[in-house]
């Protein structure tokens, strides 16, 4: 068996594979809502109700792309139950790739800046990292056009400007606080790098 057969459509939509894939990213998923507790709780307790669902960034890329998953497992014969998957599919590729990127990299410039690794930080650098790859690699699975894409990037866009407008981005280490201004020009072009990524992809994907 050649190694392009773990590249090949027959492999990556296999159901068995594709349900493995779902489920690791389900777990994922819960795991990440629970590492944001603490924010989670605090945001309740000092900020407005409606900025709670700007918190949690790594956790939704993770659920969009579990959800997305639903829809290569099972093609909805609805129009609009197939526009609802597009969105969502598309919000998979930008923000897994974003905040996949985005966390690996917060990561690197704390310990630059200082900051000590710990296991929890290589757990992360795993597991971000698998986010980005696995969005990149399922995209040429998903259905989704370009205004779909449009909507996936600005709700990315609004969401680092909840992010920094009103303090709710995520917890960073301790010595990249008083570099916030680059931690978030550094967000925004990521999230426009993202998009750019997706779009590549996509043109791609139209290609084979």
């Amino acid at each position: 068996m050649s190694l392009s057969f773990f590249w090949s459509r027959e492999f990556l939509t296999n159901r068995y594979f594709l349900w493995l894939l779902f489920w690791c990213n389900a777990v994922g998923t819960v795991y990440g809502y629970i590492w944001y507790g603490d924010q989670l709780e605090r945001t309740l307790a000092e900020q407005p109700l409606w900025q709670i669902v700007f918190v949690p960034d790594s956790p939704t890329a993770s659920l969009f792309f579990t959800l997305a998953l639903l829809w290569v497992l099972y093609k909805p014969k609805s129009v609009v139950l197939n526009r609802i998957g597009h969105v969502i599919q598309a919000l998979a590729v930008v923000t897994s790739v974003k905040y996949g990127v985005w966390a690996v990299s917060i990561i690197f410039a704390g310990w630059m800046q200082g900051g000590s690794p710990h296991w929890q930080d290589w757990m992360l650098i795993a597991s971000h990292s698998a986010m980005a790859i696995e969005a990149l690699i399922y995209v040429r699975f998903f259905g989704f056009r370009w205004v779909a894409l449009l909507i996936a990037s600005l709700w990315t866009l609004l969401n680092d400007t909840m992010d920094y407008t009103y303090d709710i981005f995520p917890w960073l280490p301790g010595s990249l606080y008083e570099h916030l201004d680059g931690v978030r020009n550094f967000t925004f072009g990521l999230t426009l790098v993202s998009i750019l990524c997706a779009w590549l992809a996509l043109r791609q994907a139209k290609r084979t």
